[in-house]
C-alpha cells in the first residue's frame, strides 16, 4: 500500500509505504480551523501548472508536472467547486518511475467541505480507483469499498488545498499548528500544518512575497515522517501554491508554480520574474 504525504501537487509523486504517523513537535499553540470557512481566494476557471524536480548537488532535472484546475458545476442538485489535479512525469522520467494520476473533488461552496472525491492513479504499475461520497450530517463515507465512520470537518486530498488557502494566517504566530483530518484509502488521518511565517522565496519562476508553513508527512519509502517538507503560497489575496521542497533518500524534490491562467485577483506577490 502507498500514501499522500500531503500539500497540494506534491501528494502526485510522494507515495510510499505506509508506516504510523511521527509525534507532533512540541512548539507553539494547536489551532482547529478546518471546519468551515468562506471562499476569498479562487474562482471558477483558475488554472495553476506546477513542475516538479529533482534535485541533487545543486542540479535541477525535470520530472513532471502537476495542473490544478476549478470549475464551477451542481452536485446533488447544489452548486459546487470541481476541483481537478491532473499528475504527470516526464517521458524521460517514466524509464525510473511513470506517474499518470488524477484527483478529483467535488467541494460546497458554502462551507468548501468535501462532497465527493475520486482518486485514479497509475504510479509505477500501482494502480488504486477510489470514489468516496462524504455524509457530514452522519460523519459517515461511503467509498468503493465500504462504508466509513469519519470525524467532523473531514477532508479530503484535494479539498483540504483549496480549504487551506483561505486560512486567515494573521492571527496565526510562527510555529502555531493547525490541524485537521485527511480521509484516504478508507483511513483517517490525524494532520497538521505549521505556519513558520512570511518571507521572500526565489522560485524557479520568480521571486515571491511568501507565505511559509510545513505540513506533517506521513513517513514512506520515500518521503521521511515529521516535517521535513516546507511549503509557500502567494501572500496576496489568491494564496496559490508558489513552492513545496522535501529531502527524499538521495537529494530532494522541488514543486514549483510555472504558470496560471484565470486567478481571482492579480498576482500581487510577485516581484519580479525569473
Amino acid at each position: 500500500m502507498r500514501v499522500f504525504v500531503l500539500i497540494s501537487v506534491v501528494l502526485f509523486f510522494s507515495f510510499g509505504n505506509r508506516t504510523t504517523v511521527p509525534l507532533p513537535l512540541n512548539k507553539g499553540k494547536t489551532f482547529d480551523d478546518f471546519c468551515s470557512v468562506n471562499n476569498t481566494t479562487f474562482k471558477s476557471g483558475e488554472e495553476v501548472t506546477m513542475r516538479v524536480y529533482y534535485t541533487t548537488l545543486g542540479i535541477y532535472v525535470s520530472a513532471g508536472e502537476a495542473k490544478f484546475s476549478v470549475n464551477l458545476t451542481t452536485m446533488n442538485g447544489k452548486p459546487a467547486y470541481h476541483c481537478l489535479g491532473v499528475g504527470t512525469t516526464y517521458s524521460f522520467f517514466d524509464k525510473f518511475f511513470r506517474v499518470r494520476d488524477r484527483y478529483e473533488s467535488y467541494i460546497d461552496t458554502t462551507t468548501l467541505m468535501p462532497i465527493k472525491f475520486i482518486r485514479n492513479v497509475d504510479e509505477g504499475g500501482y494502480k488504486i480507483y477510489n470514489n468516496v461520497t462524504f455524509n457530514h450530517e452522519n460523519n459517515t463515507a461511503v467509498s468503493s469499498n465500504g462504508l466509513f465512520k469519519v470525524t467532523p470537518c473531514i477532508q479530503d486530498v484535494v479539498s483540504s488545498v483549496y480549504y487551506a488557502r483561505n486560512i486567515d494566517f494573521s492571527k496565526y504566530k510562527k510555529g502555531d499548528k493547525i490541524k485537521f483530518d485527511m480521509f484516504l484509502d478508507d483511513e483517517i488521518y490525524n494532520m497538521y500544518i505549521r505556519y513558520e511565517g512570511r518571507e521572500t522565496v526565489k522560485t524557479r519562476y520568480g521571486k515571491f512575497k511568501a507565505i511559509k508553513f510545513k505540513p506533517l508527512l506521513i513517513k514512506g519509502s520515500i518521503f521521511e515522517g515529521g516535517e521535513k517538507m516546507n511549503v509557500w503560497i502567494s501572500d496576496d489575496k489568491n494564496r496559490i501554491l508558489l513552492r513545496a521542497e522535501s529531502p527524499i533518500a538521495v537529494g530532494s524534490i522541488k514543486v514549483d508554480m510555472m504558470g496560471y491562467k484565470n486567478l481571482r485577483y492579480p498576482l500581487t506577490s510577485l516581484i519580479s520574474v525569473r
